[in-house]
């Protein structure tokens, strides 16, 4: 691995990134729901959505993108890693900037099929609030709610 660039993501860089969100979905040992949306669908929510809300950055290495990150908010809505650069500390990396980015606090869900994105976010100081069945979110698929710092979310009312 050479020197992790992030920065912004820029409108040449939709397509690339929008790979890695897809390739990151559908690896053989992904726990995660498939994507409802096709792999042109998802190039388009790249550059028609994030893109123009400028909350996405990406994270380059030898000028490839090998992660991505989208906060919306005090969400952190996307957090995906290339399979062939996972377990680098690109991850962690993008979290720390995610947390400087957003130091009252952040929140997130994920899967519950998703135990090896728990654990990582575990690890990241984040806390799980609340389990549902999933029928909010596109994949109607149970999911978890995780928080970090002093998210509103945090004190459960």
């Amino acid at each position: 691995m050479g020197d992790l660039l992030v920065r912004p993501l820029e409108p040449y860089d939709t397509d690339e990134a929008a790979a890695v969100w897809w390739r990151s979905r559908h690896t053989a040992d992904s726990q995660l729901p498939p994507a409802i949306h096709t792999a042109e669908q998802v190039a388009s929510w790249f550059a028609d959505v994030l893109l123009p809300d400028a909350q996405t950055w990406v994270a380059l290495d030898d000028g490839r993108i090998v992660a991505v990150l989208t906060l919306d908010g005090d969400d952190l809505d996307q957090l995906y890693v290339a399979p062939d650069a996972a377990g680098q500390g690109i991850g962690s990396a993008l979290v720390d900037l995610a947390k400087d980015l957003r130091p009252g606090g952040l929140a997130l869900w994920t899967f519950q099929t998703n135990t090896r994105a728990q654990a990582f976010y575990l690890r990241h100081d984040f806390r799980e609030v609340r389990r549902t069945d999933g029928s909010a979110n596109e994949e109607r698929a149970p999911d978890v709610r995780m928080v970090w710092g002093n998210h509103p979310e945090s004190d459960p009312a």
